[in-house]
């Protein structure tokens, strides 16, 4: 299904055929689609809508913005369209600060609420950890103000993706990567400067659904820190640490996901 949410041509789709509605946000520079090997282990237990982020998969492109976190009201405006009864709510990196987002703002309509991988930096604020992907987001952020988009897309994948080199990857997705540069500077800037509050006082803690925050062990130091500090804020609240993954433990550990996205639906 494609049609018009906030102005953007969103394309959509249902994954399974269980009880329990849910709905899964992928992360920057992803599509719907890597959502499918794990719900497909999850099939009888819910129905999940998954759609594509404004100038990924297939939907729309994005009015480029600049103010700060435009993006990400963006999505969450459009995640939020799709929310019509309480349900269970899965995000995946820039997905999971949607996801948090949704849920501070609306916590009756969260029946559970899974974050893998969440890079929520700006919940750190004065760690080392902190001061290394800032570091790194600063070196990215000067390579697109040079118009070096190839190169910063080669340095953002090469941490944050699923370790194929990028040399190894077929022209017109080097080409699509590039292409979304524009969208990833606007995420960076959300990601550490938290323009849609998420983290402001009594937010988080007001969350009373089952919470599982997931990261894997061969991940960037920043994000188990961020599941640390973010769980302490929490009511209901479970980690889970995945052996051998990295950032993107959904599509490379998509069975184990599906066993901790089970656990989390047994809490609510």
């Amino acid at each position: 299904m494609i049609d018009d949410r906030r102005g953007v041509q969103i394309a959509s789709e249902l994954l399974g055929g269980g009880e329990r509605p849910a709905l899964a946000i992928h992360c920057m520079l992803g599509n719907a689609r890597a959502w499918e090997p794990s719900f497909a282990l999850l099939e009888d237990r819910m129905t999940a809508r998954v759609f594509d982020l404004p100038g990924h998969g297939r939907s729309g492109e994005w009015a480029v913005e600049e103010a700060a976190g435009a993006f990400e009201r963006l999505v969450t405006q459009i995640a939020a369209s799709f929310i019509d009864r309480p349900l269970d709510l899965i995000g995946h990196s820039f997905g999971s600060s949607v996801a948090l987002r949704l849920a501070v703002a609306a916590p009756e309509a969260i029946r559970s609420l899974t974050l893998i991988e969440p890079i929520l930096f700006a919940a750190i604020e004065g760690t080392p950890e902190y001061d290394a992907v800032a570091k790194d987001q600063k070196h990215l952020m000067q390579l697109l103000a040079a118009g070096k988009r190839e190169e910063a897309a080669r340095a953002f994948l090469a941490q944050w993706g699923s370790g194929v080199p990028w040399e190894a990857l077929p022209e017109h997705q080097r080409a699509r990567f590039m292409e979304q540069m524009p969208i990833l500077a606007n995420t960076t800037t959300a990601n550490f400067a938290d323009p849609g509050q998420i983290l402001r006082a009594d937010g988080i803690e007001a969350i009373d659904a089952p919470v599982l925050l997931v990261h894997g062990d061969q991940t960037h130091p920043s994000v188990p820190l961020v599941c640390a500090e973010l769980a302490v804020r929490m009511q209901n609240v479970g980690t889970a640490t995945v052996p051998g993954a990295g950032h993107m433990l959904p599509l490379t550990h998509f069975e184990s996901l599906a066993d901790l996205i089970g656990v989390n639906l047994d809490r609510s």
